[in-house]
């Protein structure tokens, strides 16, 4: 099987959950949440596609498209890149303000787009390239795609979810 393919099959199966949860929305829904210390459809969209961003990023050796982008204006926030939301409080949450659905959508596609690009170019002895070492066992490319793809489904599935709880449409 072709590494890149699946892959790409992979990661791209994101957007598809990332447009249906927002899909609609103005900023007062994307920011409700469905009870006190609870995440917003918007941030956990604005989380996955930081996460997938800063990673991916880092794999590249680039930027992230967050710092050089227009994106962390739309959203309220400054343009950080130590901030994706691990470890947010109920109100660093609440900080988290998508102008619209288009500035979670148009972030996600611009970070999908860049992964898309990247993972054509590996092959299969790639994925055994150690990427980062503070772990233990130390973390391979391989390890960092699943883990990466494996957050972002998880929190798209969790923005869905959440748009059913607060019945938006």
């Amino acid at each position: 099987m072709d590494i890149a393919a699946l892959l790409d099959e992979l990661f791209g199966r994101i957007a598809e959950h990332v447009h249906e949860a927002v899909d609609g929305l103005d900023p007062d829904a994307l920011t409700r949440t469905p009870a006190p210390g609870t995440n917003s459809i918007g941030w956990l969209v604005w989380h996955l596609t930081r996460v997938q961003d800063h990673h991916v990023s880092e794999l590249l050796d680039e930027p992230q498209l967050w710092v050089t982008g227009r994106w962390s204006s739309r959203f309220g926030l400054d343009p950080d890149p130590d901030n994706t939301g691990y470890g947010h409080t109920p109100a660093q949450v609440a900080e988290v303000r998508p102008d619209g659905a288009d500035a979670l959508v148009g972030y996600y596609d611009a970070v999908a787009a860049r992964t898309s690009a990247y993972l054509p170019t590996l092959a299969p002895a790639d994925l055994d390239r150690v990427v980062d070492e503070r772990w233990d066992p130390p973390v391979t490319l391989g390890v960092r795609l699943v883990s990466i793809a494996d957050d972002d489904i998880q929190h798209g599935g969790q923005a869905a979810y959440v748009r059913g709880l607060l019945k938006p449409d």
